[in-house]
């Protein structure tokens, strides 16, 4: 009879010690494979596959194409021609054309969404903004002229509406709920090719980053997805189909994605595009004060347990915050229930209740607790950036610009002194690179908080030498050398 397989094993073993180890290192090593085999399908499966939701949402994704006109240059008359040469200033030759031009087209491509089956589109405010002429195409290739329902450059949101029906859209999710490390997908046309889709994870929430508006009305979702110009507009989904980002904007050196990009909050959105629909405009809370960070020193003078909140600096004559009775150097610490953890908070969530709402306010004074109820102003938006009271420059002012006054309310809320470059001319500003827009603080190292006191630093430049000018472009402050020639 056969011995036992464990008695056969034995003899083997003790026959041959190297078998013995080699058929233990084998099962050994097999064993391994196995694990590492086993671990790799367990990870895989793991890992979303984002091949359904894109299968199931890209037909509600579209490419936006905005036309803008550019201004055609002046015919001149072969009469009039030496005339004008004679007077004219030698740097406005180039600007000369003999034959008649028709005005450029200058266009500009996006992404953006339906959000309902009769043809309201989502895009970003930039990409449409001062189109002649807006396209929409779908993913079935159909294009469609769209009409400009409304506009929100603080949010830099766009509403479009296109004339069909029975579209696929997506719809909204709630921003509130999405996590730090939660997966993201967006989908979107980058650098123009069509319809293409990038995943990521929810880098951060609430981050407060300088865009093209004055105010600072945002609190964006940051994400480490690929996005890239043309993406503006696009959606950014979570793993359920729903749409919780708006995506905005980029932070790079290069122009293409490094990583970092932030969407608008679906919760914001909804908010923004509800009032579009009703009138074509937004309507925002004003609470009416400057004010500033809450660092460690502040904290500890005012006996907090850490920094938070926001410092009021000066509260505003006549606005809601003083009839309240909020004070210069209070520290609010919540506004209708949200915590602020950060100054760039508040403006946020003030802005997201309509004028007239009666709001709570938690506040530090002078190391007590205290709450007073505000009822908010009626916050500018569009139309407030661009109100402004203008005053030329003297035309001794050797630099060639001319500034106006910011308008209360931009100082109020974007919470920023200076004046406003609204023209330039040939001269040391423009070889600087100044443009219209740039908001100036400082001249030669002089506060400039007027078109008084611009005049002023500017009377007393040198006639010749270097200056540097301190301004603010798009949200974020930067610095000019200014070269003034005798």
């Amino acid at each position: 009879m056969q011995a036992p397989f464990h008695s056969q094993a034995r003899a083997i073993s003790a026959g041959n010690g190297a078998f013995d180890f080699r058929v233990t290192s084998a099962l050994v090593f097999t064993l391994l494979a196995f694990l590492l085999a086993f671990s790799g399908r367990a990870e895989a499966a793991s890992l979303p596959n984002f091949a359904d939701l894109v299968e199931e949402n890209a037909s509600a994704i579209v490419e936006i194409s905005a036309r803008r006109s550019m201004p055609s240059r002046p015919q001149i008359s072969d009469e009039n021609l030496e005339e004008l040469l004679r007077r004219m200033r030698p740097e406005d030759l180039p600007d000369l054309q003999l034959e008649d031009r028709q005005p450029q087209q200058r266009g500009a491509v996006g992404s953006g969404f339906l959000i309902s089956n009769d043809g309201y589109v989502i895009t970003n405010n930039h990409v449409v903004a001062g189109a002649d002429q807006i396209q929409v195409t779908l993913n079935d290739r159909r294009v469609f002229d769209a009409a400009v329902i409304g506009l929100d450059e603080p949010s830099d949101i766009a509403l479009l509406k296109i004339e069909s029906t029975r579209l696929p859209f997506v719809e909204f999710g709630d921003s509130e709920a999405v996590r730090v490390g939660d997966w993201v997908l967006a989908i979107g046309s980058p650098f123009g090719l069509e319809f293409s889709a990038a995943a990521g994870i929810v880098s951060a929430k609430g981050r407060s980053v300088p865009g093209n508006s004055a105010y600072n009305y945002m609190a964006f979702i940051q994400t480490d997805v690929a996005i890239n110009q043309g993406n503006s507009g696009g959606p950014l989904f979570n793993l359920d189909g729903d749409v919780i980002g708006i995506n905005s904007q980029i932070l790079s050196s290069t122009g293409g994605s490094n990583g970092i990009s932030f969407s608008i909050p679906s919760n914001v959105a909804m908010n923004v595009v509800a009032q579009l629909k009703e009138s074509g405009a937004v309507a925002r809370g004003l609470l009416g004060v400057r004010m500033r960070e809450v660092d460690y020193a502040l904290a500890e003078v005012f006996e907090m347990d850490r920094p938070r909140g926001a410092f009021v600096d000066s509260v505003m004559p006549e606005s809601p915050a003083g009839e309240a009775g909020i004070e210069d150097e209070d520290i609010i610490v919540e506004f209708n229930g949200h915590e602020i953890e950060y100054y760039t908070d508040l403006p946020f969530y003030v802005g997201q209740y309509q004028p007239g709402t009666r709001a709570e306010v938690q506040l530090i004074r002078r190391g007590d607790t205290q709450r007073v109820t505000v009822e908010l102003g009626s916050s500018p938006t569009n139309e407030a950036a661009t109100e402004l009271a203008t005053a030329e420059v003297e035309v001794s002012n050797p630099l060639g610009f001319e500034v106006g006054e910011l308008s209360e309310e931009t100082r109020q809320v974007a919470g920023i002194e200076g004046v406003r470059v609204v023209g330039v001319e040939a001269g040391p500003g423009r070889e600087a690179g100044l443009r219209e827009g740039d908001v100036i603080v400082s001249l030669n190292r002089l506060p400039v908080d007027s078109v008084a006191t611009f005049e002023a630093a500017a009377e007393s430049l040198p006639d010749e030498g270097f200056v540097q000018i301190r301004l603010i472009r798009q949200g974020q402050g930067t610095t000019l050398t200014l070269e003034l020639k005798p």
